[in-house]
C-alpha cells in the first residue's frame, strides 16, 4: 500500500492544503495549520448491503425510551434523559468538574445496567479515588484505562453495557491513522468509530472533549457535527458554581440550563438559581437592576450591575460581560437618541452577576436602567424587576412568556416589575404591573432618576 505525501490541515476547521498557511481560508482562524500525516491508501470498509428508502409518510413515529442519569438537571439539559444510540459531547475546561459530573452520573442509576467508563487520560486507580472521595462507587460501573478505540469498541460490544462514557475524546487514538493523538485526524477517526458503536449496536455514549483558550470545543468542527448533542459545562476556578448549557441538541431544547455547586463532595444542583444569584445583592445600590430572563424552559432573576464613570481617554471604555458588546453598543446608541442621555465621555462597564450568560432581548430593559441608575448615582427600587426589549425607536417590546417570568419573580419576593405595555394585569396576579411603552417613560415610573 502507498502512502500519501504528508500535507497541512486546521485544526479548527480541518481545511486541507499542500502548504502551511498563517491563515485559514475555511474558518479564519490564525496559525491553526499543522502538518500531518498522509492516510494509508486501502480499500473503503464494506457498509454492507444498501438500504432500501422509505416513504415519509410510512417512516416509523415511535418514540425512543429516555435513560434517566439521575441527575434532574442533566436530564432537562438532555431534553429528559438520554436517548438509546445517540453520542452526547460534553465540552468544558480542564477541572472545571465534568469527569466528575459523569462519574456521579454513572453511579446515581445502578438499576439501568453496567456502565463502561472509559478513562484515556488517567489510570484507573486515579478514577477510583475519584468514585471514592465521591461517595460514588458502585459494582455497575466498569473501569477501562485504554486510549485505543479499537480496544474500547470490541470491548463494549462484548460487554454491552447501558452507557458508554469516554474521558477524554482528543487523547483517543486509532490505529488505523498514522497521526499523534488530538490531531485533527485522529479526533475525526476516534469520533466516527465511537458513532458507529452507538449507531449500530444502541449504547448511549457520551464524550469528554476540551476547549481552547478562546472557549471553543477543541479539535475539528466535524466533532460537534456527528454528535446529536453538545453540552458546554463552564465556571470560574474561583466561584463554586458551574452552569450546564446546550448549544445543540437533535432531541430537545437547545436553550436550557441548570446550575450546580461544587464541592468537596461533589456537584449538587442548585433548586432555585435565582435565589443564589441574587443572595448577594447589595439593596440601595446605585446602578443595580434586577433581570427576569428565560433559559430554555427555566426562568431566572439575574443581577444587572452598571458602573458610568468620567473617562479620561479619547475613545471610551464599553466593557460588558455575561452579555453581547454588540447589543450594549446598541442600547447606549439608543438611550443618547431617544432619552437624550450622554455617553460620549464616559467608560460604561456591565456585568451580570454569578458568571451567567445571556443572550436574550429581554435583558435591555434591565440593562438601560442600571445605566441610568449608575450615571445618576440614584438607586432602582429594591422590590422592582424589569424585563422587555428596546427597539431602535426607543420602545419597549414584548418578549415570549411574560406570565412565567412574572410568577417567578413573585416567588422571589419581588412587588412590581416594569414590563412592556402589552403585558396584561390578569398575566400574574399578587405583583404589580408597571408598563412602560417607550424609553422615556423611565422617568415618569422612576422620578428619583430625573437630573
Amino acid at each position: 500500500m502507498g502512502r500519501e505525501p504528508a500535507v497541512f490541515e486546521c485544526t479548527a476547521c480541518g481545511q486541507r492544503s499542500q502548504k502551511w498557511l498563517g491563515r485559514c481560508p475555511g474558518c479564519g482562524g490564525w496559525n491553526t495549520f499543522e502538518q500531518v500525516p498522509g492516510e494509508l491508501r486501502s480499500e473503503p470498509r464494506s457498509r454492507g448491503a444498501a438500504a432500501e428508502p422509505v416513504a415519509l409518510s410510512d417512516a416509523e413515529l415511535a418514540d425512543s425510551p429516555r435513560v434517566a442519569t439521575g441527575i434532574a438537571g442533566l436530564d432537562r439539559v438532555l431534553g429528559g434523559g438520554l436517548v438509546p444510540g445517540s453520542v452526547v459531547l460534553v465540552a468544558g475546561e480542564p477541572g472545571v468538574g465534568k469527569s466528575t459530573l459523569l462519574l456521579q452520573a454513572a453511579a446515581r442509576r445502578p438499576e439501568l445496567g453496567r456502565v463502561l467508563y472509559v478513562s484515556a487520560e488517567e489510570s484507573t486507580r486515579q478514577v477510583a479515588l475519584r468514585a471514592h472521595r465521591l461517595g460514588c462507587v458502585g459494582d455497575n460501573v466498569l473501569l477501562l484505562a485504554e486510549p485505543a478505540v479499537e480496544a474500547v469498541v470490541a470491548t463494549a460490544r462484548r460487554l454491552r453495557p447501558a452507557l458508554v462514557i469516554v474521558d477524554s475524546v482528543q487523547t483517543m487514538y486509532s490505529e488505523r491513522v498514522p497521526a499523534v493523538s488530538g490531531s485533527v485526524t485522529q479526533v475525526r477517526e476516534v469520533a466516527g468509530q465511537l458513532v458507529e458503536l452507538a449507531k449500530r449496536d444502541g449504547p448511549p455514549v457520551i464524550l469528554v472533549g476540551h476547549v481552547t483558550k478562546e472557549g471553543l470545543v477543541a479539535g475539528p468542527k466535524t466533532l460537534e457535527h456527528v454528535v446529536d448533542a453538545v453540552l458546554e459545562f463552564s465556571g470560574s476556578s474561583n466561584h463554586p458554581h458551574r452552569i450546564l448549557r446546550s448549544t445543540k441538541n437533535r432531541f430537545g431544547s437547545a436553550l436550557e440550563l441548570a446550575l450546580f455547586a461544587m464541592s468537596d463532595t461533589g456537584l449538587e444542583e442548585i433548586v432555585s438559581p435565582s435565589a443564589v444569584l441574587l443572595a448577594d445583592r447589595r439593596p440601595g445600590a446605585p446602578g443595580s437592576a434586577v433581570a427576569v430572563v428565560i433559559e430554555g424552559s427555566t426562568p431566572l432573576l439575574v443581577e444587572v450591575q452598571a458602573l458610568v464613570s468620567r473617562s479620561p481617554l479619547a475613545n471610551p471604555r464599553r466593557v460588558a460581560q455575561g452579555m453581547d458588546p454588540g447589543r450594549l453598543a446598541l442600547l447606549l446608541a439608543v438611550l443618547e437618541k431617544r432619552a437624550g442621555s450622554r455617553w460620549a465621555e464616559r467608560d460604561v462597564f456591565v456585568n451580570l452577576v454569578g458568571g451567567v450568560s445571556v443572550d436574550e432581548p429581554a435583558l435591555d430593559l434591565a440593562v438601560a436602567a442600571a445605566l441610568i441608575s449608575s450615571s445618576t448615582d440614584r438607586p432602582l427600587p429594591d422590590d422592582l424587576a424589569f424585563f422587555g426589549e428596546i427597539g431602535l425607536l426607543g420602545e419597549i417590546r414584548a418578549v415570549g412568556r411574560p406570565a412565567e417570568r412574572l410568577r417567578e419573580a413573585r416567588a422571589l419576593g419581588f412587588a412590581s416589575c416594569a414590563v412592556p405595555t402589552s403585558v396584561t394585569a390578569d398575566a400574574e396576579p399578587g405583583i404589580e404591573l408597571r408598563r412602560l411603552a417607550d424609553l422615556r417613560d423611565l422617568g415618569d415610573l422612576l422620578p428619583a432618576l430625573e437630573s
